[in-house]
This record gives C-alpha cells, sequence and structure tokens, in this order.
C-alpha cells in the first residue's frame, strides 16, 4: 500500500468493482493502516478508494445500459426455467425500489459490484445513480478505512468479520435461487400434469 498510495489504492477499489474476487474487505483497512502509518492521509485515502467505487461503478453501469431491457428479454427466452415475464417483473420492481437497492447494494459483498448493472439496463438517471452510489459507497469505505486506521497491526479482524457477512449474503442468495428453482419446476410440472389430463378430453 504504501508503493501504490492512494491512488493506488482508488484504481484497487475500481477494479475490485469489475472484479469481485478482489476483496475491498482487505484494500480498504490496509489503506486506513498505511494512512495511520503517515504514508498518506486518511482524507486522501477515503477520497480516491470512493472515487474509484464511483468510477468502477458507472462502469458497470455502461454495461447495464449497453445490454438494455430487450437484450436481457432476448436472453431470458433462451434459458430454461426463465421467462421474459420475469425480467418485466424485475425491472418493474426495480423502476420502484432501485434507489434503495443502489444504496443499501453498495454496502453489501457480491451486490455491492452487480446493482450497477440494473441500474444501467432500467436507465437510472445518471445524477441519481452517481450521488447513491457515492453515499453507499463512502459508508463502507468509511467503516474499513477508519478501521484499518484505528485497529492498525490487528487490522485483520476487520476481514474476519466481512468474512462472516458474505457467507450470510451468499447463503441467502442460495436460498432465494433454490426456492425459485423449486416453485418455478413445480409449477412446470403442474402445467405438464394438467395438459396430459386435459389431453384425452379434446380427442
Amino acid at each position: 500500500m504504501d508503493v501504490i498510495g492512494p491512488v493506488g489504492a482508488g484504481i484497487a477499489i475500481a477494479l475490485e468493482n469489475l472484479f469481485p474476487p478482489l476483496p475491498s474487505e482487505v484494500i480498504l483497512p490496509m489503506a486506513g493502516l498505511a494512512a495511520s502509518r503517515g504514508g498518506f492521509t486518511l482524507f486522501e485515502a477515503l477520497f480516491w478508494t470512493t472515487a474509484g467505487s464511483v468510477v468502477g461503478a458507472f462502469v458497470l453501469y455502461g454495461l447495464g445500459a449497453w445490454l438494455g431491457v430487450d437484450r436481457l428479454r432476448a436472453i431470458a427466452t433462451r434459458l430454461p426455467l426463465v421467462d421474459a415475464a420475469d425480467i418485466d417483473r424485475t425491472i418493474a420492481w426495480f423502476h420502484t425500489h432501485g434507489g434503495a437497492a443502489v444504496f443499501f447494494g453498495r454496502m453489501l459483498p457480491i451486490f455491492r459490484s452487480l446493482i450497477s448493472i440494473p441500474a444501467g439496463i432500467t436507465r437510472m438517471p445518471l445524477w441519481k445513480f452517481g450521488l447513491l452510489t457515492l453515499a453507499g459507497s463512502l459508508i463502507w469505505n468509511t467503516i474499513f478505512v477508519l478501521a484499518g486506521f484505528l485497529l492498525g497491526e490487528n487490522w485483520p479482524l476487520v476481514e474476519r468479520y466481512a468474512d462472516i457477512l458474505q457467507y450470510v449474503v451468499i447463503g441467502v442468495v442460495v436460498l432465494a435461487v433454490a426456492w425459485f428453482l423449486f416453485t418455478r419446476i413445480r409449477a412446470r410440472l403442474a402445467a405438464r400434469e394438467g395438459r396430459d389430463r386435459t389431453a384425452p378430453e379434446a380427442d
């Protein structure tokens, strides 16, 4: 961190948005630790890492805008167990709750990066997306940078608790996907059985 400096930390956080396996939970506390040692100021650590978060988020927003609703619907029709109507419902939900999703999503592992894509798909106003991303990222970054600044050499404690949060989020996602698959498969089987029962009557 002393070598790459605050600008390098910001670039690393921007890349973390594009490649989620890069752990912001490690980069941010290390930036705070470097600031506590005088490598650069705490303000520089917060400014550049938050700038990196916003830049990375806008790149993914652009990807979502390029993808667009029509392409997403076309992709959905080619996927098993997914319908274009699912996309329409998701987009309608995002139009209603997208602001909260972007703000709070910036403070959740995995969703920190992914939430920018539906914002781009639905063409959330750039100013609104930028402000919400800035606010959510600043809160997340401040927590971890300050933790590294205050904990010093004990900053790995932050990573330990962040891992717990990440496992919880992953667990919730897995359960949600499993429930979706279960209900969708059951509905398809019920519909098929209904068609089989009515087929002889049609003859």
